[in-house]
């Protein structure tokens, strides 16, 4: 049998981690491995306990979840942990700076369970989770504050390249890409990949933030 996905709960509320905890550990492929209350304990028991993925809240006492996502997941980190931003918030920075962090995914607390355990085994499998709702919400109020001054730097994509990175930026799934180009889903997946290691990135979420980033949302 397969090991289970190891779970590490950090939520500053009690009800909510137990909520999460039990919803987790009634899933027979999930174990909760540890819970938390405050991003500082979140990263020593990560250390410890090396869980296959995080699931973090992100106002929290003593260290905030975005910078405990930075310090578990961020840019230059040797073993980067795998980290489900799941939070209240949505219309605010949190969403976009928990991505810069390094974070694989981001989830809102009023999505249904199913999609919390499908975004834990998503982002355990290695995969990247950014609900299509999160993006479209984010190009909506924060692509004028993410997007460079000045003309668009060159990418190094063709064409084709940079009309699915800007449906990824979009939100848009790869069926819904595939749908949208009229192309087929493992021709999809295979532009996804070329986007990714082109311009070395590790996921679709950073796929998002360098569309972001780089002025290509319109």
């Amino acid at each position: 049998m397969t090991a289970p996905i190891r779970v590490l709960v950090c939520d500053d509320q009690a009800l909510i981690r137990t909520g999460f905890a039990t919803i987790i550990d009634a899933q027979p492929d999930l174990e909760v491995v540890g819970e938390c209350g405050d991003g500082r304990t979140a990263v020593d028991l990560t250390g410890e306990l090396t869980p296959d993925v995080v699931v973090m809240d992100v106002r929290m006492p003593v260290l905030d979840g975005i910078e405990a996502t930075r310090l578990l997941a961020g840019a230059g980190v040797a073993q980067p942990a795998k980290v489900l931003v799941v939070t209240t918030f949505n219309l605010d920075e949190y969403v976009y700076e928990a991505l810069r962090a390094g974070a694989s995914g981001f989830l809102l607390k009023d999505a249904p369970p199913a999609q919390l355990l499908h975004g834990i085994r998503t982002v355990a499998a290695g995969a990247a989770l950014l609900a299509p709702e999160v993006t479209r919400q984010l190009v909506g109020r924060y692509a004028e504050r993410i997007r460079p001054a000045g003309d668009t730097p060159q990418v190094p994509l063709t064409a084709r390249e940079l009309e699915v990175l800007r449906l990824i930026a979009d939100g848009l799934s790869n069926s819904e890409i595939a749908e949208a180009l009229v192309i087929s889903h493992e021709t999809v997946k295979t532009y996804v990949s070329r986007i990714l290691t082109k311009l070395d990135l590790r996921d679709r979420v950073q796929a998002v933030v360098y569309a972001f980033r780089h002025g290509l949302v319109a």
